[in-house]
């Protein structure tokens, strides 16, 4: 390592503790290069392998890399991510950017490099996983676990330290263009699966970032960046468990705060959440990263700073200690509002302290630091074992909604037509945060890096003659395609009507970061395609490629089967095929509740009875199809469903229900396990989910389901603001979904008000035994 500083000192020595190498370092360091620790520069890697070069826009400045780097650099911002370069040479081209971050600082500490994992190494080539949504669908941490381990590897490999992700905003209005990038509408499954992402990634050695702290997704209206009108007791219960979850069951060391403003404090400068909530009462210890340039919004976009310095001043006093992706407020304006006496060197040294710990960590402050991973030379982002994760995920994740009369699986030999605009559309495949929507779409030139078959390719490799039409395009009000579309499914046995969305961002798609709805209903002309195929009185199969559940009301009536894929990845053509002739028998379930009302919004389950169907209004939000729901081709009968009479407030209760596959075929039920709380101190959704278990049996076995349940797990905000649980009357309901319950199990919490805090049980443990 190349630097200008006593090559001894003894904050370089991993064998020493990390406080002590910490403090060792930081009285040593200049205010400017403090500051530099706290920053990143968003860059993009030479094709050629040769170094990085800064990414221009309007809040970078315009500076130099040479000046960028002088006093050393916390962060560098996505590398791999801003344009197509071959993993290899995006390596080497990372390397030696790092080797020019060494040689010109005095210090020599390398910058953390982050890049986007939401569905996979967000850059050219790299496996692109199901979207977020499809890990709540398959209802199956460890699976969800082995992907963001394969995730993690190859981005270490590659010399990328931090993935921004997981996201673990709670869906509570589907209109919001970033449902597709959240796991669900539940707090308790978001959480556990978030928290099984977490720690894959961590274990791979790759830091996992929280995002987005805390109650981006209850936008008014859905819209993006907007006002979030949120009382403290939805922030506790509905929002926060998955973060605390993650925190404490994955291990993540990193959380990026919120875009919001909630009840008008944006939380980019609320001490509050991000010191006094998450740090002091949570006991978080690693790093705060701001959004892009979710700093300088305090002053352009939330109107609470005056400019650049305040902006910093702000977010440094609330706990973010980097700021993301561009030096910009903590740069210039921040160190002189240091120096003029405005802000404190002390909240730099405090920010500074959680920074240079993380890097530690990393192994970045040891002498004898590797620029080039070992692994690099020989890059592999979409391996044989990658694939196969995607490819099961995707398969876990297809929901069958309906079907009528068995018409699914298709039979052999069958006159099929496939229509629909996303039916022959690889990227109908893919969320806004893979690399082929998010950046590809802007590089046409170099293709999509993968082999990602339309859901025509793949059904069209069981039925070679498969007819086809697009009928409209996902978005536009053309509808001279529809007549054609129709025929063919009128000339058809069967027709496989594929309608949805396309993500992008901001505007580019009908899915995705700034691309909202106004409503519920399918985007262009697509309602009308479907009211044409399906008055040919044909057998519709319905298949909805789409990052938001759309209403599915009357309209659809008509549609003998429907079939729910929320953005299932590269492989999702394939799994798509296999659950439609049969050769995988479907186990999804909604992780979000499908609406009857394009309207009637927002309404997820998770509402007390006001919240529900009543004779003091006319608008119905009883869903078409219920959080939780999904059918198989095999069958299974539940019963006996059994517990204890009492539950203690302080104790765990298990309750067993027994379910057996009455069927001709082995398939995978999942369980899950609802809370009922009839009787409360302030009003409680009528269920919430508490557990759930995957069960595969083969045909005619069947298996105990066990539950060990804590009684933390019926907490809620009570009236005084503070967790508890409240002694009296409830009740376990095994369940298929939300509102279709299998069996009942009464309980009295006994015993005196009990108040929890952070360190409550936060997992229902299941087993599961044949019997």
């Amino acid at each position: 390592m190349s630097n200008q500083v006593n090559d001894d000192a003894c904050w370089r020595d991993p064998e020493r503790s990390t406080t002590e190498r910490v403090d060792a370092l930081i009285p040593l360091m200049t205010l400017e290069e403090k500051v530099a620790q706290l920053v990143g520069v968003w860059v993009g890697a030479d094709a050629s392998g040769g170094g990085v070069a800064p990414y221009q826009s309007d809040m970078v400045g315009g500076a130099s890399w040479d000046t960028l780097i002088r006093q050393g650099l916390g962060q560098l911002t996505r590398p791999f991510g801003t344009a197509p370069v071959d993993p290899v040479r995006g390596a080497q081209s990372l390397a030696a950017a790092q080797e020019e971050i060494v040689t010109a600082s005095r210090f020599g500490i390398p910058a953390q490099v982050h890049e986007e994992c939401l569905t996979g190494f967000a850059t050219w080539r790299a496996t692109a996983f199901p979207a977020p949504l499809c890990w709540g669908a398959a209802f199956d941490p460890e699976l969800v676990g082995q992907m963001a381990g394969h995730i993690g590897r190859t981005m270490r490999a590659a010399g990328v330290h931090q993935g921004l992700s997981p996201v673990l905003d709670v869906t509570r209005d589907y209109r919001w263009g970033r449902t597709e990038e959240t796991i669900g509408e539940d707090p308790y499954l978001v959480g556990t699966v978030g928290a099984a992402y977490v720690r894959g990634l961590e274990d791979a050695g790759v830091v996992a970032t929280l995002k987005h702290f805390a109650g981006y997704s209850a936008s008014r209206g859905g819209r993006n960046l907007a006002p979030v009108p949120m009382g403290p007791r939805e922030l506790a219960d509905v929002i926060l468990p998955p973060f605390e979850m993650a925190l404490r069951l994955g291990g993540a060391r990193s959380v990026m705060n919120s875009y919001a403003e909630i009840d008008g404090v944006p939380v980019a400068g609320d001490a509050e959440l991000l010191t006094g909530l998450l740090r002091d009462e949570w006991g978080f210890t690693g790093t705060v990263v701001s959004d892009y340039f979710a700093i300088r919004f305090l002053q352009s976009l939330h109107g609470v700073a005056a400019d650049g310095a305040q902006a910093a001043a702000l977010a440094l006093r609330a706990g973010i200690d980097v700021e993301l992706p561009n030096v910009d407020a903590f740069g210039t304006p921040l160190i002189e509002a240091v120096k003029s006496g405005a802000v404190d060197e002390s909240l730099i040294d405090r920010a500074l302290r959680r920074v240079l710990t993380q890097k530690a960590e990393l192994g970045l402050l040891d002498d004898g630091w590797q620029a080039l991973p070992d692994e690099a030379d020989d890059l592999d982002l979409d391996s044989a074992e990658s694939q196969d994760v995607a490819l099961r995920l995707a398969r876990q994740s297809i929901v069958l909604l309906r079907n009528t009369d068995g018409i699914l699986p298709l039979r052999e030999g069958q006159r099929v037509a496939v229509v629909g605009p996303v039916a022959d559309d690889p990227i109908a495949m893919l969320g806004c945060y893979s690399f082929p929507a998010h950046v590809g779409v802007h590089h046409p030139e170099y293709g999509l890096g993968l082999d990602i078959p339309s859901l025509r390719e793949a059904l069209g490799r069981a039925y070679p003659d498969l007819a086809y039409a697009p009928g409209c395009e996902i978005t536009g009000d053309d509808t001279s395609g529809i007549a054609e579309a129709a025929a063919l499914a009128a000339d058809s046995e069967v027709c496989v009507l594929a309608v949805g969305d396309r993500a992008g961002l901001f505007g580019r798609g009908t899915s995705g970061e700034g691309c909202d709805a106004t409503d519920l209903h399918l985007p262009g002309a697509q309602r009308e395609l479907v009211r044409a195929v399906l008055a040919t009185g044909t057998p519709v199969v319905l298949v909805l490629l789409a990052g938001r559940p759309y209403a599915l009301g009357d309209e659809v009536e008509g549609a003998t089967a429907i079939v729910q894929a929320f953005f299932p990845g590269q492989s999702g053509g394939q799994a798509l095929t296999e659950v439609l002739t049969g050769a995988v028998n479907p186990s999804g379930r909604l992780p979000v509740s499908v609406p009857r009302d394009a309207g009637g919004v927002p309404a997820t389950y998770l509402a007390p009875p006001l919240g529900r169907r009543t004779d003091v209004s006319s608008v119905d939000p009883t869903p078409a199809f219920p959080f939780g729901h999904g059918l198989s081709y095999t069958t299974f009968e539940w019963r006996d469903a059994d517990g204890p009479a009492e539950w203690p407030v302080d104790g765990d209760v298990h309750v067993k229900v027994t379910v057996a596959n009455t069927g001709s075929l082995a398939g995978t039920e999942v369980v899950q396990l609802y809370l009922h709380d009839p009787v409360a101190q302030v009003t409680r959704p009528v269920v919430r989910l508490v557990g759930y278990a995957r069960v595969t049996l083969s045909p005619g076995e069947r298996a105990r389901v066990t539950f060990a349940v804590p009684a933390d797990a019926a907490s809620f905000t009570g009236v005084g603001g503070r967790r508890i649980v409240e002694p009296g009357e409830v009740e376990l309901r095994f369940g298929r979904s939300f509102s279709d319950i299998e069996g009942t199990v009464p309980l009295r919490l006994v015993g005196p008000e009990r108040e929890v805090g952070h360190d409550r049980k936060l997992l229902t443990h299941s087993t599961v035994e044949t019997a």
